[in-house]
């Protein structure tokens, strides 16, 4: 019998700290799609359609650039003194502009994805930021272009979405 209660304890033990860990691991991300093509034909289709809610679903939310990115930016480090709700709030106000003139420039237009160009990438202990991100697309004449909508794009655990619309000219 003692044996046996021995055997209880370690498995509910067991499940608590499997449970515990569980509860410590941020939940999955939003809106996200399983390559980087399939975000671009996403983003292609909301900019189509001139929706920009949709796009704004694309791209990571405050939540989840908390809970999946800060920590592991440089910019956490405590010896940068930089705070979470400013490096948000410039990230966030700066792509949600940039976005808006994208849309404005190119909203409406249908477009065909030919491929995703990257120009670097960083790699992170949990995740890769996709940076200088190019979208080659047909255009509505036949042509192929490249169009810069989103500036990087967030890869984690088979997840794609859009880390910022910021595109460095």
């Amino acid at each position: 019998m003692h044996a046996g209660r021995q055997v209880a304890v370690t498995s509910v033990t067991a499940l608590l700290v499997l449970f515990g860990a569980a509860c410590r691991t941020p939940p999955s991300l939003t809106a996200s799609q399983p390559s980087a093509d399939a975000l671009a034909q996403a983003m292609l289709e909301a900019v189509a359609r001139r929706d920009g809610a949709a796009l704004r679903a694309l791209a990571l939310t405050e939540q989840e650039f908390r809970q999946h990115v800060w920590p592991e930016l440089p910019a956490a480090r405590a010896e940068r003194n930089l705070p979470f709700s400013f490096v948000w709030g410039d990230l966030h106000q700066k792509s949600d502009a940039r976005m808006n003139a994208m849309l404005a420039q190119h909203g409406g237009r249908r477009l065909e994805l030919r491929e995703v160009r990257f120009g670097g990438k960083t790699a992170y202990t949990t995740y890769t930021v996709h940076r200088d991100s190019a979208l080659v697309v047909r255009d509505q004449e036949g042509r192929d272009v490249e169009l810069k909508i989103a500036g990087s794009m967030l890869e984690k655990d088979g997840q794609w979405k859009v880390f910022s619309f910021v595109v460095d000219d």
